[in-house]
């Protein structure tokens, strides 16, 4: 964040400056003050940061930014209508200072990853800042803004949401030249109702790009692939869809990298990317589409893809005594499921192929329907041995066993299905862990590492 006046921010937020002062920093938990920083007091269901005020400012906070009275100094506070609306604001008159080309990035499933291997390519050309993890709300996403540096040559920005109208808001602080939907599935079915809700939602983000601006789609999308929008420049990506302008075709893949090539205008590259399915590919397509467009030559986005290193818990890798595990814990929605599953079913393995299932939230009415498929989809991908834990996941073993997979076990306890787990494990086995971050996955994961 480039350095501040309290003045500037209290002008741009249309309130009072109570005092003189400089902020050289944002911050919006009062655990991580840091000296000079602006304290913004977020109202949570939880906690109330407005309780934290007068701990931050003795902490180091040059200010703080509020919407109720407490008790805090007022003379160190500005006072606005609503902290979340005003960090948003601030945010986009923050961004309108800087020179940066933004990139915006959403969709159902991969929005995440794809922003990973977007800055990945970005980065080899250009100095280049990303959404830290999935900091894609209306908190996270604003706060990724005002990282912006007056040397910053190009920021990728996701956006989640979780209905109407968050990605327009947050679209319109962030004003990316360069937009990327990744597809549209059934996250998020229980606020919206319905996929063609879901994209109505996400194409907020092309109502925000200017005249002529590119947006990348997946073309391997059904609905994604349907879309018209003439006053943009649409550049369609896929694998199954060989039509669209940006193809790829995998040639071999390992549980740690996967081989293709990229054919656009007519010619054709060899590429690589460390872990392994074709979900990941198309993430890879996106990535070299906007690389490209940014003036990067092909080969120099291609060696930078080669460099890409997965974050958090998405398809990390690890051998462990023998047994290789891929940890896999980060989310999960039907989309993801089934391409965990698809990628499972081609790795070459020595012993078992094990897939340790977890539920999927925020599915809504469809939940039961959803899981049920995954085990039928289990089934079909010929998995050795399914293991699953949760609520719904009693579902998976069923749609499992209806399709004649006998090694399917559900669990009612997480303790239960760890044991199993380690129980049942040998050298040479492929263990792919998959649920909901809500889940938390990783536990049995490391409860795993700890008895094996």
């Amino acid at each position: 964040m480039e350095k501040l006046t309290i003045q500037e921010i209290a002008k741009a937020l249309g309130t009072n400056c109570p005092r003189d002062g400089e902020v050289l920093s944002l911050c919006t938990d009062s655990r991580q003050i840091t000296p000079g920083c602006l304290f913004v007091a977020i109202q949570g269901e939880n906690f109330d940061g407005h309780d934290f005020i007068a701990a931050a400012l003795d902490q180091g906070a040059a200010c703080a930014l509020a919407h109720h009275p407490g008790d805090f100094p007022r003379d160190r506070v500005l006072m606005v209508e609503d902290t979340l609306k005003a960090l948003l604001a601030l945010s986009a008159w923050y961004r309108d200072r800087m020179p940066a080309r933004v990139v915006g990035i959403t969709g159902s499933v991969g929005k995440t990853t794809t922003k990973e291997m977007v800055a990945a390519v970005l980065s080899a050309r250009f100095s280049t800042i990303k959404t830290q993890g999935n900091m894609n709300n209306e908190i996270g996403a604003p706060k990724t803004l005002l990282t912006i540096g007056r040397d910053t040559q190009a920021a990728v920005i996701e956006m989640g949401m979780c209905g109407f109208g968050e990605i327009r808001d947050l679209a319109l602080a962030a004003k990316p030249e360069i937009g990327v939907i990744t597809n549209i599935g059934v996250s998020h079915m229980e606020q919206l109702g319905s996929r063609e809700n879901i994209l109505r939602a996400k194409l907020e983000l092309a109502e925000c790009l200017p005249d002529k601006a590119p947006l990348f789609l997946c073309g391997d999308n059904d609905l994604l692939a349907q879309i018209k929008i003439p006053r943009l420049s649409i550049v369609f990506y896929g694998i199954d869809n060989q039509n669209s302008d940006i193809c790829g075709t995998i040639e071999n893949s390992t549980p740690y990298s996967t081989e293709f090539t990229i054919s656009w205008k007519g010619k054709r590259w060899q590429a690589a990317i460390p872990g392994a399915g074709r979900h990941l590919v198309l993430n890879a397509l996106a990535a070299f589409g906007v690389g490209v467009t940014m003036g990067m030559e092909p080969e120099e986005a291609i060696a930078a893809l080669r460099d890409y290193v997965p974050s958090g818990m998405r398809q990390r890798v690890v051998d462990h005594h023998g047994v290789t595990v891929i940890e896999d814990c980060y989310n999960a929605s039907p989309d993801s499921m089934a391409a965990a599953l698809d990628t499972l079913s081609r790795f070459p393995a020595e012993g078992r192929r094990i897939f340790a299932a977890s539920d999927m939230l925020e599915l809504g009415a469809i939940s039961r329907r959803c899981h049920r498929q995954v085990g039928e989809q289990a089934a079909r991908a010929g998995i050795d041995l399914l293991l699953a834990w949760g609520e719904m996941a009693e579902e998976i073993v069923l749609g499992a066993r209806e399709k004649g997979m006998e090694n399917a076990r559900f669990f009612r306890e997480k303790a239960a299905f760890a044991q199993a787990l380690a129980e049942t494990v040998a050298p040479g086995d492929l263990v792919w862990f998959k649920g909901s971050r809500g889940m938390k996955l990783e536990e049995v994961v490391q409860e795993l590492y700890q008895r094996v």
